[in-house]
């Protein structure tokens, strides 16, 4: 028996229902420059800084939905692969793209996926889930940028350098999307 599953309107649909492929392109392209935008903001904080970036990956993959959350991710590394100042701290560049965060960079991608159909699922329409799909984003991009920083690393430094530095700024980002999502629709429902 195949199982099938619920596709829910995300809230650029909702609140944009026409579709053509400009409507389609505009999105992609904003959602793209969002991601930019916010991968140049960075708090300070000990050890690491943290920046927006994967707050704008989960963020615009909730939003829109998986493929076109996905091609805002793939835009994103394209843009910034062709010279653009739009990686972290406005790093541009193809090599950003084989060093060692390049895992994390393609990780984007994987979890603006998988986050994007969770959200099409209806997950983030209530905070307790717009959570749990984003931390499930969030490992996604764990796990890819660990296996390739795993190159670059001792195994002995791997998870103090690659992954623990940054979880309390994931988790602050993940509050603040997931909350966003929600606190959307109930605004959008409003109107």
């Amino acid at each position: 028996m195949r199982q099938t599953f619920n596709h829910e309107p995300v809230l650029t649909q909702a609140l944009w229902p026409q579709q053509s492929w400009a409507r389609t392109l505009i999105l992609i392209l904003l959602g793209s420059w969002l991601i930019a935008l916010c991968a140049q903001i960075q708090i300070p904080l000990w050890p690491v800084p943290v920046t927006g970036q994967t707050f704008a990956v989960l963020l615009v993959a909730a939003l829109m939905g998986a493929r076109q959350g996905a091609a805002s991710v793939l835009l994103y590394l394209a843009q910034g692969a062709m010279g653009l100042p739009f990686f972290a701290a406005g790093a541009a560049g193809a090599a950003v793209l084989f060093g060692p965060t390049a895992g994390y960079l393609f990780g984007f991608v994987l979890a603006a996926y998988l986050v994007g159909w969770l959200a099409e699922q209806g997950w983030d329409r209530q905070v307790g889930t717009a959570v749990l799909a984003m931390l499930l984003g969030n490992v996604v991009i764990y796990v890819a940028g660990l296996l390739w920083l795993a190159q670059f690393l001792p195994l002995a430094q791997l998870f103090s350098v690659g992954l623990l530095p940054f979880i309390p700024g994931d988790v602050l980002k993940i509050v603040a999307a997931a909350l966003l999502l929600p606190g959307g629709w109930r605004l959008y429902r409003r109107n």
